[in-house]
């Protein structure tokens, strides 16, 4: 079976506007854990950020050292033109399992969904290399079966307990409360730190 995670279906979709994914502003229950973070300068990654609203939802709150990666040049060329000050050197176009650098959070936030099953595993490995040892993942995850043949790929709460635990110690993993209409009872909010 193709990947999906190449540059050019991605781009593909920003160019033929299939961008379901994008709700046009901050995802209530990221937006949520981000005012109750107080320390500005915690270094926080957002891959597959699409548009990346909560990049500057995090920039406009005091939040320097903001970073976006995504595989789709379009999706940084949009940033850019919305958040003209943001810092272009934090915006990296590239393969998240390619990348290489450390993060006190890194945000999920419908990136886990793009990618296939199969890689996965890859992703937890991928996200204990890039956060610190006192680092956190945090964001959200469907709880619901999506798509078996094309992203969004979905799963539920066992599945992703079994996925994680050997890599992360599990803090928080439950319905979120504050999901967008369309997304209630369908998500989950998931708070984990590397063991």
């Amino acid at each position: 079976m193709e990947l999906k995670h190449n540059a050019d279906y991605w781009q593909d979709r920003w160019q033929s506007g299939q961008t379901g994914w994008d709700v046009g502003y901050p995802s209530t229950p990221l937006a949520e854990y981000i005012d109750q973070l107080e320390n500005k300068e915690l270094k926080i990654l957002i891959p597959g950020a699409g548009n990346a609203y909560e990049a500057e939802y995090l920039y406009k709150a005091g939040f320097k050292n903001v970073y976006v990666i995504d595989i789709a040049f379009g999706a940084l060329e949009n940033i850019k033109k919305r958040i003209p000050t943001f810092p272009e050197s934090h915006l990296i176009e590239g393969d998240f399992f390619e990348h290489n650098n450390q993060y006190d959070i890194i945000l999920e936030q419908t990136f886990f969904c793009a990618l296939h099953p199969s890689e996965r595993k890859a992703y937890c490995k991928k996200m204990i290399e890039l956060l610190k040892p006192s680092g956190k993942l945090a964001g959200v995850l469907f709880n619901d079966s999506l798509f078996t043949d094309h992203p969004p790929y979905g799963g539920f709460k066992a599945d992703y307990e079994a996925l994680f635990e050997p890599y992360f110690s599990i803090v928080k993993m439950e319905t979120a409360y504050n999901s967008i209409p369309p997304r209630a009872e369908r998500e989950l909010f998931i708070l984990m730190i590397p063991k």
